[in-house]
C-alpha cells in the first residue's frame, strides 16, 4: 500500500468549486472530487498551524494543554508509527515553521524530508542591509510596517521588532521570486515527482506533500495573478493582519484577488499530480488524500485571517477528499458525516494495517468511504486560551472565556518552546514538575504559568476584547450571519464540550477558564 497526502495551508473550502465556490476556477480539485469521496462536514481541531499538525500526527486534540509547540516525547506520531511498521515515510514541505523552535520533531518523525526554502519570512537570502526605502515605495505600510527601520544600516533579527523583521524578510523573498519555477509550490511538486520517479515501483511508502500556499503572503506567479487582476494600482497588498476590515472596496478586491490567484496556482499544480497518477495508473494501488489545516477569512464577517475572532465556517470547516483503491466504486460520493483533523492519524494507520494506539481519540474515516455510520456526534475545536467551539450536525457554538487575556492558565510540556523561540527564563522560573495526564505514558510534565503576551493572539499584539460567546444554526443560517438565542441548545452544546474535555483529560483550570463546572 502507498499513500500520498497533499496538504495546502489555509485553503478556504468555499474557494473550491466542488464545495460551491464560484469566484475561482479550480477544475483540478473538481476533477479529483469526481473520483474521490468528498467529505462535506470535515472540521479543523487545534489551531492554528503547528497545533493542527500535532493533531494530525497524534490523533488527538492538543489545544487544551499547551499552545503552539513541538511534538512531545510522549506523542505517538503517525509517520513514526508507520516507519516502525515497515512503511517508508517522506515529507516534502516549504512550511517554515517546521524549522523554528516551536516546530521541532515533526520532520524528524519521518524517514526523510525535503525542506523547500522561500515562504513567508524565511531568511533565504542573507541581505545585511535591505533596500528599505525601495520597499516602502513598493509595499503598503499596513501589510509591511517598515517605518521604524533606519535605511542604510544592518538589520538583525534580535535587534528588530518581531513583526518588522518578519515583514522585511518577506519583502526580500519577493525580490527573488522571478520565474515561476522559483516559487516554493512549484519546487514542492518538482520534489514530489522526483520521489515518485524514484519509488514508483516500490511498495509500502507514505508521501506527505505539504505546500504553505495559499497561506499569506499571497505571492503568486504573474500568469495566475493576471487572471485575477482587480485593477488596483496602489502599493502591494498581500499580507493582511488578523484584524477587523478597514480597507476600501478596491483594496479588499485586490487582497481577495491575490488569494484567488494563489488558490488557482495550487489547483494547477495539483492537476499535474493527477496527470501523473493517470499516466502511471497509480490509482490502482495508491491512496490520495487532499486537505488543509484550517481556512482563512477574506473580509467575510468583517474580519481578516484567523485566531481571535470566532472560528467561523470559513476558518473551521475545511476540505477533505479521499481516494482509496479499495473503494473505487465510491467515486464522486459526498459523505455528510462529521469528521475532524485528528481523524487523519488513525486513518493513515488504518490504510497501512497498523494498530492504532489506545490514547488516540480520533477515529479512522476509512469505513466512511463506503459506509455511512457516524463516527462523531459532535466535535470541539479551538486555540489555547482562546474561544472553544462545539459543532454538531446542526449548530456551531463559540464560547469565549471571561478572562480574555488567558492569564491563570498553564502550559503542560516537556518541550518548552514557543513559535520562534524557547520559553524565557522568567517563564521557566515559575515551572513545576507535575504528575502525568492519561496520554503522557506515565511521564510527568513541566507546568509553566502562561504569560498572556506569549499566547497565540497575545504574541500578535491582539486581544479577544471585540468578541463574545455566540450560537449559530448552520441549517437555517449556513453563512453565520444571525446569531440565535436558544438556552436549551446552548446547555446541550456545553454538555458536549464538557464531555470532550473529560475524554481529553483537560487540565482542571480549563473548566474554570470557560466558566464550566469542574468534574469531580
Amino acid at each position: 500500500m502507498r499513500t500520498v497526502f497533499v496538504m495546502f495551508d489555509s485553503l478556504n473550502r468555499l474557494a473550491l468549486e466542488t464545495y460551491g465556490g464560484s469566484s475561482i476556477k479550480t477544475p483540478n480539485f473538481t476533477r479529483f472530487a469526481e473520483r474521490a469521496v468528498t467529505f462535506e462536514s470535515h472540521y479543523a481541531g487545534s489551531l492554528p498551524c503547528m497545533p493542527a499538525r500535532r493533531d494530525m500526527h497524534t490523533g488527538r486534540l492538543n489545544f487544551l494543554h499547551r499552545s503552539w509547540g513541538p511534538l512531545e516525547p510522549f506523542d505517538n506520531s503517525f509517520s513514526r508509527t508507520l516507519s516502525e511498521n515497515g512503511v517508508y515515510t517522506h515529507l516534502i514541505s516549504d512550511h517554515l515553521h517546521y524549522f523554528e523552535d516551536g516546530g521541532t520533531c515533526y520532520a524528524n518523525a519521518f524517514d526523510s524530508w525535503d525542506f523547500i526554502r522561500g515562504q513567508e519570512y524565511d531568511p533565504i537570502k542573507p541581505l545585511v542591509i535591505p533596500p528599505i526605502e525601495r520597499y516602502r515605495e513598493m509595499f503598503d505600510e499596513r501589510h509591511y510596517p517598515l517605518g521604524d527601520v533606519e535605511p542604510g544600516k544592518a538589520m538583525t533579527r534580535h535587534s528588530s521588532p518581531r513583526k518588522t523583521w518578519k515583514k522585511s524578510r518577506g519583502a526580500i523573498i519577493n525580490d527573488f521570486l522571478q520565474a515561476e519555477e522559483d516559487f516554493p509550490t512549484a519546487k514542492c511538486f518538482s520534489s514530489a515527482f522526483e520521489f515518485l520517479e524514484l519509488n514508483r515501483e516500490a511498495d509500502n511508502w507514505f508521501l506527505q506533500l505539504e505546500c504553505f500556499d495559499p497561506h499569506e503572503p499571497f505571492n503568486v506567479p504573474e500568469r495566475f495573478k493576471a487572471a485575477y487582476a482587480s485593477g488596483y494600482n496602489g502599493k502591494i497588498l498581500n499580507w493582511p493582519g488578523y484584524e477587523k476590515v478597514a480597507e476600501t472596496p478596491e483594496e479588499i478586491a485586490e487582497i481577495r484577488g491575490n488569494y484567488a490567484a494563489l488558490v488557482a496556482m495550487c489547483d494547477d499544480y495539483f492537476g499535474k499530480l493527477l496527470d501523473y497518477f493517470d499516466e502511471y495508473d497509480l490509482w490502482k494501488d495508491t491512496a490520495l488524500v487532499l486537505s488543509t489545516d484550517h481556512g482563512f477569512l477574506l473580509s467575510e464577517h468583517e474580519w481578516w485571517g484567523k485566531n481571535r475572532m470566532p472560528y467561523y465556517e470559513e476558518i473551521s470547516h475545511i476540505p477533505l477528499m479521499v481516494w482509496h483503491p479499495d473503494h473505487a466504486d465510491q467515486a464522486g460520493k459526498r459523505q455528510q458525516q462529521l469528521t475532524q483533523t485528528p481523524d487523519l492519524m488513525p486513518t493513515f494507520l488504518d490504510f497501512h494495517d497498523c494498530s492504532i494506539p489506545a490514547c488516540v481519540t480520533g477515529t479512522s474515516i476509512k469505513p466512511l468511504l463506503s459506509g455511512n455510520e457516524p463516527i462523531h456526534q459532535s466535535i470541539i475545536l479551538g486555540m489555547f486560551g482562546g474561544p472553544i467551539c462545539a459543532v454538531d450536525d446542526r449548530y456551531s457554538y463559540f464560547r469565549y472565556p471571561e478572562n480574555i487575556d488567558a492569564s491563570g492558565l498553564y502550559l503542560y510540556t516537556l518541550m518548552p518552546a514557543h513559535l520562534s523561540g524557547p520559553f524565557n527564563i522568567e517563564e521557566l522560573k515559575g515551572a513545576e514538575l507535575v504528575g502525568p495526564f492519561d496520554f503522557t505514558k506515565g511521564s510527568p510534565l513541566l507546568k509553566v504559568p502562561m504569560n498572556p503576551k506569549n499566547s497565540q493572539f497575545g504574541g500578535d499584539g491582539q486581544t479577544l476584547a471585540e468578541c463574545a460567546t455566540v450560537l449559530y444554526d448552520l441549517k437555517l443560517d449556513p453563512g453565520q450571519t444571525k446569531p440565535v438565542v436558544n438556552p436549551e441548545v446552548e446547555r446541550r452544546m456545553l454538555d458536549e464540550i464538557i464531555g470532550h474535555m473529560q475524554e481529553l483529560d483537560a487540565p482542571r483550570e480549563m473548566y474554570a477558564h470557560y466558566s464550566l463546572p469542574t468534574p469531580p
